[in-house]
């Protein structure tokens, strides 16, 4: 009795570990198709938009904007050194490892699949920015009022993990005027949604987002099974 319950916790052990190295793959496989989509908008824009090239793609609210920005999300900046730059570009190098530990992580300890996937999600867009900061200075000519070219290695415009990342999306769903009433921005121009960001951006913010308003129901550990439950007490 002893050894057949010994067995069938193993049985039960062994197809977990066969279900989670395919939840975990899964979870890899999302990661490389955005940072593949990622990558080759980011390449098209870069070699074929002259920089601050803007065009309409769905009327005006929607356009591809090109820019570069040496910061976070959505053009935020940790500093205007070169050495803030680089600790900007560690940092995310470093996240990016913690990142894939994590993933490994929540999907070993049972945790919902949409909890995976916002997990694969934000993964993605750290690991797609940073392949910007740290290749794209060393494999590209400046952007400018020349079409960027894709050169030999080392020959581009900055050095290792100093790269720009680039962004290119642009959605001024509300371009107005405010009313002079208005106290402090009266009379000025007012764009909703302002900021620049690319596929990378949007993938952090969407995971991050889903995990903040769906936690209760994302951030929930699978039940131990009955099964193996009483198993492992047959074993004691």
């Amino acid at each position: 009795m002893r050894q057949t319950g010994k067995e069938q916790a193993q049985r039960l052990s062994l197809t977990r570990f066969k279900k989670n190295i395919v939840k975990y793959r899964h979870a890899i496989l999302i990661v490389l198709l955005i940072i593949l989509i990622d990558q080759a908008l980011k390449f098209y824009i870069k070699t074929h938009f002259y920089y601050g090239k803007e065009v309409e793609v769905i009327g005006s609210w929607f356009r591809l904007h090109f820019i570069e920005n040496e910061g976070m999300a959505f053009g935020m900046k940790l500093s205007q050194a070169s050495a803030g730059k680089l600790i900007l570009t560690l940092f995310r190098l470093v996240a990016v490892v913690f990142g894939f530990f994590l993933l490994k992580r929540i999907v070993v300890r049972g945790y919902t699949r949409g909890a995976i996937i916002c997990g694969a999600l934000i993964l993605a867009g750290a690991l797609g920015n940073l392949i910007d900061s740290v290749f794209y200075g060393l494999i590209f000519t400046e952007s400018s009022f020349h079409l960027a070219r894709l050169v030999p290695f080392g020959q581009g415009y900055g050095q290792l993990f100093h790269g720009r990342v680039v962004d290119m999306l642009y959605f001024p769903l509300v371009d107005t005027r405010m009313p002079q009433w208005v106290p402090f921005v009266g009379g000025k121009n007012f764009v909703f949604f302002e900021p620049v960001f690319n596929i990378a951006d949007a993938a952090i913010s969407i995971g991050v987002l889903t995990l903040v308003f769906f936690q209760k129901r994302l951030i929930t550990r699978r039940q131990p099974d009955p099964a193996t439950t009483a198993s492992l007490e047959v074993q004691a």
